[in-house]
């Protein structure tokens, strides 16, 4: 109630001749007049903090999460994105802006939804191709943020590949990933991983796994793994790393004792099957498909 509140008033002290004299001045007055008038002082603070950078208040930060979506959203659907260097909305800023507040406030927040509600309230129309450009664009500012924090450029691909979406699920995924790439078994675990997303994802079909007719014992004992590694999984890096750890001698002997690619057609497609769901587990954190040593 209150970001509602605010979001009526904030672009009022606009028409003042205080602001249009001093634009320095906009949010600040806006409060001022906001107290003035009565609102409660909760609403002026959000009315004050609407163009800060990080946001105080959880309303104000409602407002400003507004606003910069509204900004791009509209300025991108009329045409005005833009272009090298030529940012006159500062468009540009409005992005950073909306991603430091997210990460700074450490709040997941998902942009796709967002930018969808953003779109439905202008009065022009902004289509998937101007919602995914506008995810785009933020998304190229989230890899600026990560690289100028030394994230590896590898790691970057690998986290905005499944997480462009929320700024700061991909910022706390990007320093877990690098955390877990400093363990001393991660080259055999990746390896271990990468060795079920390869064989699968040259398969269009997702199959149907049936574990009941997983005869062998290496791929029973896969299968068992398996699924005592979905249970671990907490959607961490940190929970799917111990998952896969846990998977790994299981994925060894399977390699090792069974023929995948089996002439008989049920066979082989229930093995793909089950590989096709290790390869699906951290789906949603990062592809890991990205990562040197894949």
């Amino acid at each position: 109630a209150v970001a509602v509140r605010a979001a009526g008033l904030a672009k009022a002290d606009l028409a003042t001749s205080m602001v249009v004299e001093m634009t320095a001045l906009q949010g600040i007055m806006g409060a001022h007049y906001a107290r003035r008038s009565g609102e409660p002082a909760d609403v002026a603070a959000a009315i004050a903090g609407q163009y800060e950078a990080v946001s105080q208040t959880r309303p104000g930060m409602a407002l400003a999460l507004a606003d910069r979506l509204d900004s791009l959203t509209g300025l991108f659907a009329a045409g005005l994105a833009p272009k090298g260097s030529n940012d006159p909305f500062a468009l540009r800023r409005a992005a950073l802006h909306l991603i430091e507040n997210l990460v700074q406030n450490e709040t997941a927040f998902d942009l796709r939804a967002a930018l969808a509600a953003a779109a439905a309230q202008l009065p022009l129309t902004a289509d998937a191709a101007v919602l995914n450009e506008v995810l785009a664009f933020i998304a190229g500012r989230l890899d600026g943020v990560l690289r100028e924090q030394g994230v590896p450029a590898s790691v970057v691909k690998a986290v905005l590949a499944a997480q462009a979406h929320d700024p700061y699920g991909a910022v706390t995924t990007a320093a877990a990933l690098q955390a877990a790439l400093a363990e001393p078994d991660w080259a055999e675990l990746l390896d271990g991983y990468a060795r079920c997303v390869r064989i699968t994802r040259s398969q269009d079909e997702a199959f149907v796994l049936r574990p009941a007719a997983l005869a062998l014992p290496a791929e029973q004992a896969l299968h068992a793994a398996y699924e005592t590694a979905v249970a671990r999984l907490d959607g961490s890096v940190a929970g799917f790393v111990r998952a896969l750890r846990g998977m790994l001698p299981a994925i060894t002997a399977f390699f090792d004792q069974v023929l995948v690619m089996d002439e008989d057609t049920a066979v082989r497609q229930n093995r793909l099957a089950l590989l096709q769901r290790i390869a699906a587990l951290p789906d949603g954190l990062a592809d890991l498909s990205y990562l040197e040593g894949f």
